[in-house]
């Protein structure tokens, strides 16, 4: 069996697109999905079933909560080695000056087009900073994230992908969960 982590995009966000996670449990139950675990109430499912492409994981979910609550949710799905990946490749966390409770990862749901991220690269972003590695990026900051202009929003319309962040501790704390699934220690 793989090991997914799915990361859904803007439910149970002020009181909009609201699904308890009791009930997500039980929609990727109902899709096949064992050793199915969420983290916080944001779409964060740790699960696991056999190898398949990433992509037909995202439509298959997507699918079934349209069908279930009745509104579209994005759904970006990593296996457990690629979420590692990212974490490993963060360019902020050799700069020790770098608070990392102020680190993001926006989960970008294809590799955007270069001259798109150049434009955006070139603007001013008053403290906060960006780097983009392959379909991840890496966001620093450090007047809080909800201050920030970098929001899923922003990389949407400017890079033409769907996005969702992720905060550093949640980002970390789902590997550890993916890394117990995948060694039964749950």
């Amino acid at each position: 069996m793989t090991t997914y982590i799915s990361i859904l995009r803007g439910i149970n966000v002020s009181g909009h697109r609201m699904i308890k996670m009791d009930a997500l449990r039980q929609l990727f139950a109902g899709l096949g999905f064992t050793n199915i675990q969420t983290y916080i109430q944001s779409g964060n499912v740790v699960f696991q079933d056999k190898k398949t492409k990433l992509q037909d994981l995202e439509k298959k979910i997507a699918k079934r909560i349209f069908e279930q609550f009745g509104f579209e949710v994005p759904v970006l799905v990593k296996e457990l080695e690629d979420l590692k990946q990212v974490v490993k490749n963060n360019p902020f966390l050799s700069d020790n000056s770098k608070d990392i409770s102020h680190l993001h990862v926006t989960f970008l749901s294809a590799q955007p087009d270069k001259e798109n991220f150049k434009k955006i690269k070139e603007g001013q972003y008053q403290a906060d900073e960006f780097e983009l590695f392959d379909k991840s990026v890496y966001l620093y900051c450090p007047n809080s994230y909800s201050n920030s202009k970098l929001t899923n929003s922003f990389f949407e319309n400017k890079l033409k992908v769907v996005a969702t962040t992720r905060n550093w501790k949640t980002t970390n704390e789902l590997i550890n969960i993916a890394e117990k699934i995948s060694t039964n220690k749950l």
